[in-house]
């Protein structure tokens, strides 16, 4: 994060945040910058990658389902605005740590230990490490004594849209976000890579929220894409991994996505249209008696599947 700090610093906040007087290696200096880039870049990335992903990839006839809220997009954005700040400050706390150098974080590929195939590793293990980690946080946000106080706001959205990506409680989004700050205090690994491991993190996390649940036949049983997230949102005990289904095979909790086995919401979409069961609506504004007929419907559709 001090490569782009330093950029930051040069470029835009001296002097205008803070005067030029002021050492590079103040602590003050460097937190007001942190909170900034931090706070700047997360809205960006979300707001960015999510509009992207809603205009582009998001299949908009999702938002005829009975359970897609009324107004959720913006109520999804609303939410996530809201707690991206709160986030950024124990957030913050870590990148001021790795600024100080208290991580293994190092400039050159000659600084690692194992030169090229040590930072292709990096990589690899980046995503199996802070898979596992997520999923164990995950599964943890899903016990009882937790689940209603900082888990519950992101499962409000049964049906998501990119944008219920972040939308989480503070506690609950730093948590699953903790492994990826963790990972280069205890491993080596290159600075621009760990950028670019973050973008990758905030892309994927848009992606599987998407809805668009293709996923090619080789890999749908490894790769934990948006079909399977979604099942996670309407189904609550399943696919609580973030890029693999690794875990969720060992710790019993894995589902083939009902998406591909033709009983997804897309599938229930189509027959409630069929049995004229559905009003026509969209963005969240089915009709009320379309929207009763369809719920009623869709939990004697479920239990068929």
């Amino acid at each position: 994060m001090d490569l782009v700090l330093n950029i930051a610093d040069h470029y835009f906040f001296t002097p205008y945040v803070y005067p030029a007087s002021w050492p590079e290696d103040e602590a003050l200096r460097q937190i007001i910058g942190l909170l900034i880039v931090t706070n700047l870049g997360a809205a960006i990335l979300y707001l960015g990658l999510g509009s992207l992903s809603y205009f582009f990839i998001f299949d908009h006839s999702l938002m005829k389902h009975p359970q897609f809220l009324p107004n959720q997009v913006w109520r999804e954005i609303k939410y996530a605005m809201s707690s991206l700040p709160w986030i950024s400050i124990p957030t913050v706390a870590l990148f001021f740590a790795e600024v100080r150098g208290y991580s293994k974080l190092y400039d050159n590929v000659t600084d690692s230990p194992f030169g090229w195939p040590g930072l292709i590793f990096s990589m690899v293990s980046f995503l199996f490490f802070t898979d596992m980690c997520i999923y164990w946080i995950h599964r943890f946000l899903h016990h009882k004594l937790i689940y209603k106080h900082f888990h519950k706001p992101h499962h409000v959205w049964k049906i998501p849209t990119p944008f219920a990506s972040h939308a989480f409680h503070p506690v609950d989004g730093f948590l699953q976000g903790l492994p990826y700050h963790v990972y280069p205090f205890l491993f080596p690994l290159h600075k621009l890579l760990y950028l670019g491991l973050y973008v990758f993190v905030n892309v994927w996390t848009v992606s599987i929220h998407d809805g668009d649940y293709r996923v090619p036949s080789l890999l749908e049983k490894v790769i934990n894409g948006s079909a399977h997230h979604t099942d996670h949102h309407l189904f609550f005990e399943y696919n609580y991994g973030q890029y693999f289904t690794l875990w969720d095979r060992i710790g019993g909790s894995y589902r083939h996505p009902s998406a591909l086995e033709g009983k997804g919401p897309r599938d229930c979409i189509r027959r409630l249209e069929a049995q004229g069961k559905l009003k026509n609506g969209i963005n969240g504004t089915n009709s009320t008696n379309g929207h009763i007929d369809a719920s009623s419907a869709i939990s004697k559709a479920q239990k068929q599947e």
